[in-house]
């Protein structure tokens, strides 16, 4: 019954998204404006008005898609996760282009990267040709026709623009997030949110700037361009826009994020100002095309807002040699979230508006009540987070200080189904090991549930530069002493890059580096909250939904009362309703019903706190590696001076592990993980156009421990 109703919210899921893109297809056309001219009259006189018609088909659409999704996330988390056959892996799935300047792209993100051109191109096409066919000169700007032609092409890259901006906050929901339905979590979605947004800004910037210049060589731009028209398009809300998205976009490149966060933080919140004067730019029509996204961006970042308060605090840390710390946080034991998960942290007492994204460390099927985090110190917050807790190690007080602390999420996977695999290939360099540690955990206390039924033949490679680095592992030491029994065979290879030293065993740097680390415990008086994680997928959609009818009902109202009526008035008079004034109706509805939905959800998660608030755990001690039965870790390999060879380490694999369904994972620099991508790439071919039944096929999965 479960696998029939998924499968029914599936085609549901496809079919809504198909009509949605067929949408952007038609609306260019000009049998589709012909008769959406009509519908409009003829919902004008209805209580829903143009405006109900325009969100219902326009808008509602992707919040459905959302709400539907959030549905099958709930099911699917239920379901039970019995071994399922692979499919054999294809372009569609493997990497289909490694290249140094866009990364490593699949042949699914190819294939969306084409539609999303395709709609670019018809859109525009469209347009243009139904332009020039009716080309009409402006009589207050007497204009040549080339003159006249330019500024139609100029108002039509606007459009463009407004394409992508429907399409710009959609990567980076998290809770209400859609690409996980298809497996993309969100710190690897932002890269599409970066993609789409120097889209967007290249079509604007087109727009703005041939617009001005057809204003200029006329010698109207004095008359122009400082005009806020009552009706149409409202020229000075488009230059506002264009600024606040050009501060924007400017802030936002990696050589200012990276060095100057705060301003590229602050500076981002400009969106609010984009968002508001481009509505007042286009219109509320053009906006309800753009509305689900920041409908659905609003829901989302109200929901993290209430999620991260109140804050919990720091258990205590383990300090390594190689400058990383190990956080531990209390959590509650019914929050359970999937390997590879990431919380957003922030630390006030470092900076009150930083948050940073950790991958989790640890495996809520192992830890009940802590969940721990991994943070490599090298940046200007994670310097200073060392130094705060390297002060408390130093300090001679008897008391240590409570360290409190916001968290967001976790967010991760809704299923485990990329670890269904024969065999793994872990590919981790540096602190690109976190997300690995995880699964190792995971992986390992699943062995004996029927829950799962998971790969127990692998492989972890770990490139490192220094051999202190190999500390990381100490999460994992007893595993990789102790497998026959775990029930698993775990082979460690170790790649030391930056140093020669003369065959030390991997029991020996484990052992070295487990005596180096330093542990301290926190004082938990300044809260006694835990982490509870995110709300039901079931209440999430409940919400979005609630927040639908909410603002449905506060916009016809207000129509309804400010609004003059074509019952009452003159078409001529309703004509002259300023333009403004709809869309500051609009915006008053939505911010309404983003109360409404903020005061619910308060609520939910106070009676949530309510009934569960338990006093942080201690720390329980780590497990330290045993040292009299560690024959285990002589198998293990450790290589000093060079890289990793992964055609040698690819042709091997299959022999050393067994297995022709072999799942490849990398973490790490971007550099590895091209090089990793190109060899699947290269086994992937292989595989397609060989005879050989039976010849190993390498199913790539990327991923990220960095935004």
């Amino acid at each position: 019954m479960a696998k029939a109703i998924l499968l029914i919210l599936k085609v549901l899921m496809i079919l809504i998204f198909t009509g949605w893109i067929s949408l952007w297809l038609l609306k260019p056309t000009e049998l589709w404006t012909r008769k959406w001219k009509g519908a409009e009259e003829s919902a004008r006189t209805t209580l829903f008005g143009y405006y109900g018609l325009d969100f219902a088909v326009y808008t509602f659409p992707v919040i459905t898609l959302a709400m539907i999704g959030l549905v099958y996330l709930d099911l699917k988390t239920r379901e039970p996760r019995s071994r399922q056959a692979r499919s054999s892996p294809s372009a569609f799935s493997n990497p289909l282009v490694v290249n140094s300047f866009i990364g490593v792209l699949s042949g699914v993100e190819i294939l969306a990267v084409l539609l999303f051109i395709l709609v670019l191109a018809w859109t525009f096409y469209a347009h243009i040709s139904h332009d020039f066919k009716k080309l009409m000169p402006v009589k207050s700007l007497k204009l040549q026709l080339w003159q006249l032609k330019y500024l139609r092409i100029a108002t039509r890259f606007g459009l463009l623009a407004e394409v992508c901006l429907a399409l710009l906050l959609l990567p980076i929901l998290r809770g209400l997030a859609i690409f996980r339905l298809v497996g993309i979590q969100f710190e690897a979605s932002v890269k599409y949110h970066t993609w789409v947004g120097t889209a967007m800004l290249t079509f604007a910037t087109l727009h703005g700037a041939s617009t001005l210049f057809i204003w200029g060589v006329s010698h109207h731009i004095q008359d122009e361009i400082w005009k806020w028209q009552k009706t149409g398009r409202i020229y000075l809300a488009g230059e506002i826009a264009f600024v606040a998205g050009l501060v924007i976009w400017i802030t936002s490149l990696p050589q200012i994020r990276r060095k100057k966060f705060e301003l590229f933080y602050y500076t981002h919140h400009l969106y609010i100002v984009f968002l508001v004067f481009f509505m007042f730019h286009a219109g509320d029509r053009h906006f309800y095309m753009v509305f689900p996204g920041i409908f659905l961006f609003g829901i989302d970042k109200i929901l993290r807002i209430i999620q991260s308060r109140p804050e919990t605090c720091i258990l205590s840390a383990r300090i390594f040699p190689s400058k990383a710390i190990e956080l531990i946080l209390p959590k509650d034991p019914s929050l359970k979230y999937n390997p590879t998960s990431v919380v957003f942290m922030k630390i006030q007492s470092i900076s009150r508006t930083q948050w940073h994204p950790f991958s989790i460390t640890s495996s809520s099927s192992v830890d009940d009540d802590s969940l721990s985090v991994m943070v490599k110190c090298e940046g200007r917050w994670t310097s200073s987070l060392f130094e705060l807790i390297q002060a408390e190690v130093d300090s001679d007080a008897d008391q240590t200080n409570c360290i409190p602390v916001a968290i967001e999420g976790p967010y991760g996977p809704a299923s485990m189904d990329f670890l269904r695999y024969d065999s793994l290939l872990l590919v981790a360099g540096g602190i690109g090991i976190t997300p690995f540690l995880s699964i190792l955990l995971e992986i390992a206390s699943a062995q004996n549930s029927s829950k799962y039924r998971l790969p127990t033949r692998m492989q972890l490679i770990f490139v490192v530069k220094k051999s202190q680095d190999i500390c990381l592992l100490n999460s994992i030491s007893s595993l990789l002493q102790n497998q026959s029994s775990e029930g698993l065979h775990l082979k460690l290879k170790i790649f030391v890059t930056q140093e020669v030293q003369a065959n030390p065993t991997a029991r020996q740097l484990l052992s070295d580096s487990s005596d180096q680390l330093q542990t301290v415990h926190f004082s938990t008086k300044c809260s006694n909250h835990a982490i509870y994680g995110l709300e039901s997928f079931l209440c999430i959609a409940a919400l979005a939904g609630f927040s639908c009818i909410v603002f449905l009902v506060f916009l016809i109202c207000f129509n309804h009362i400010f609004v003059p009526s074509q019952k009452k008035t003159s078409k001529v008079s309703k004509e002259k309703t300023p333009s403004s004034v709809v869309d500051l109706l609009l915006l008053s509805s939505f911010l309404i019903a983003l109360t409404c939905s903020s005061l619910v959800a308060i609520v939910l998660r106070r009676r949530r706190l309510k009934n569960e608030i338990p006093a942080p755990v201690s720390q329980k001690p780590g497990k330290a590696m045993d040292r009299e039965t560690g024959s285990s870790l002589e198998e293990h390999e450790i290589h000093f001076g060079g890289r990793p060879d992964f055609h040698d380490i690819f042709g091997n694999f299959p022999n050393e592990t067994g297995g022709s369904d072999i799942g490849v994972l990398v973490c790490g620099p971007e550099s590895m993980k091209e090089s990793v991508a190109s060899i699947c790439h290269q086994k992937s071919l292989g595989f397609q156009m060989g005879a050989e039944k039976k010849k190993p096929c390498f199913s790539f999965h990327c991923l990220n421990f960095s935004l």
